[in-house]
């Protein structure tokens, strides 16, 4: 099935081409810098590749396939372009001996080939990939919050000012977010799917971080998938809920719907990561050497995320699909779909 656009009338972008170029810019200066602020966090450089085997590669939901390649000069050893940072992120931190409360962010580029194109998904990921040192007092659900609350408000400076450099970009981010585990919106709603559920609920506050996904619910089900080994879904957080994870949602004006811009979480210490290896079945990742480290402690206790570089500017330039704000590689059929909705892809 053609995965196209929800919208049901031929679309107008609110900027042309030439002033998109220009919104991007400075959305993405500004964004970084502001999440800087937000978070106490320094810009750092960060791989495109990583060497296979070493259990630093992002398994998202652990079925994806990584871009691999031998390297001649290591004797044909195999290299993978990374599908995120959420790993390597911490290790760095411990390279760069990151005090407590302070953390790192890299413009992260990434390929995923066995994505599902589609106005919302491409093969190509940019993030701002971040992550922070913390303490074990800090691995706890208002942590989580608080640091979810800044991140909001980075999100809605970038509104802010985009509105009075574009004044046809109207505002429409409410002033505060909802948090929500996935267990209780499971509740609300248990005759809809997970992602009818997200509708629901953002169409409802306008701005949602919806908590504890990655692991079973009370109906035997994953709100959605997550990887093992970098956010603790696991974890007990109290009222017989789990995981000091989750999702930024927001109500996208255009395509009316659910809109995740960032993926986050604290991320596994000794006790979740051994707990969710032994749920997920992948015990033997724990002779790794990432997750060596974890089990040692000789890596820091921290908490991260990436934040869609396209999916904020998608969201925050009112477009209707991510290759208006990415160029990347589409299907002859999205072309021509596009193409009839006024939809122009970079």
């Amino acid at each position: 099935m053609l995965k196209t656009n929800t919208i049901t009338k031929v679309y107008q972008s609110i900027l042309d081409y030439r002033t998109t170029e220009e919104a991007l810019d400075f959305l993405k200066t500004f964004f970084c810098k502001e999440l800087c602020s937000q978070l106490g966090l320094m810009r750092v450089a960060a791989p495109m590749i990583v060497l296979k085997g070493t259990g630093v590669n992002d398994d998202l939901n652990g079925i994806e396939r990584p871009v691999g390649f031998p390297i001649k000069d290591l004797g044909d050893q195999r290299a993978e372009v990374v599908h995120s940072l959420a790993k390597w992120k911490r290790w760095r931190l411990a390279q760069l001996g990151i005090e407590e409360g302070k953390g790192i962010v890299t413009d992260m580029r990434a390929l995923r080939p066995d994505e599902e194109l589609s106005p919302i998904h491409s093969i190509q990921v940019d993030q701002w990939d971040w992550e922070k040192h913390i303490s074990k007092t800090d691995r706890t659900v208002d942590y989580l919050k608080k640091t979810v609350r800044s991140i909001y408000q980075t999100i809605r400076s970038t509104e802010q000012i985009l509105a009075e450099r574009y004044p046809a970009l109207e505002k429409h981010l409410p002033e505060t977010i909802h948090f929500i585990s996935a267990e209780e919106l499971l509740q609300l709603y248990p005759d809809l799917s997970p992602k009818e559920r997200e509708d629901k609920i953002v169409a409802k506050y306008g701005a949602v971080f919806l908590m504890g996904i990655g692991g079973a619910l009370s109906d035997g089900k994953k709100h959605d998938g997550r990887a093992p080994d970098y956010d603790d879904w696991s974890s007990e957080t109290g009222e017989g809920f789990k995981g000091l994870n989750g999702d930024i949602l927001v109500w996208h004006p255009v395509l009316k719907r659910a809109f995740e811009l960032s993926s986050m979480g604290i991320r596994v210490d000794k006790i979740a990561l051994l707990q969710q290896l032994k749920i997920s079945q992948e015990e033997e990742r724990s002779q790794l050497a990432f997750h060596q480290k974890v089990i040692e402690g000789s890596i820091p206790l921290s908490i991260g995320g990436g934040i869609g570089q396209s999916r904020v500017a998608m969201f925050l330039l009112r477009k209707a699909h991510i290759g208006e704000v990415q160029a990347s590689i589409w299907t002859d059929e999205i072309y021509a779909s596009c193409q009839e909705q006024g939809i122009h892809l970079l």
